[in-house]
């Protein structure tokens, strides 16, 4: 059985847009999903912000391909009612990062990477950096 993670907006960012020097942890990140040694996940609102920023470099056909390409890899947990509570009622400074903790969290999502580890304060499941993901 794969190992469940969830994928912040940031590490989608990084692999969509070959961002040094963060592109090479996110490309072997998603190799690992494609190889099927984990299972990815992530909400609609990361695909929704994503797509907002792509659209506005590469335009909305390429973003819409590159989206459609990230599908292949990835799942979408949704976000409830419960979920906005939980963000809205937290320590978080940002909502978003709440949002996506919150979401992995009541999924049974163990894990989260993201490269913003310092937003992430409530700490139920473990949040690590992909660098620090791959070194396990």
């Amino acid at each position: 059985m794969s190992k469940k993670v969830f994928i912040d907006s940031d590490i989608v960012l990084d692999l969509l847009c070959k961002r040094d020097p963060f592109y090479e942890y996110a490309a072997q990140i998603f190799t690992l999903s494609d190889m099927k040694h984990i299972e990815l996940f992530t909400t609609a609102l990361v695909f929704a912000n994503v797509y907002y920023i792509l659209r506005k470099t590469l335009g909305i056909e390429k973003a819409k391909e590159l989206l459609r390409k990230l599908r292949l890899l990835i799942h979408i947990v949704p976000i409830e009612e419960k979920i906005i509570d939980l963000a809205l009622n937290s320590t978080f400074s940002d909502v978003e990062d709440a949002l996506q903790y919150f979401t992995a969290r009541e999924h049974g999502i163990g894990m989260l990477v993201t490269r913003n580890i310092r937003d992430y304060k409530e700490r139920d499941i473990l949040v690590q950096s992909p660098q620090e993901f791959l070194a396990m």
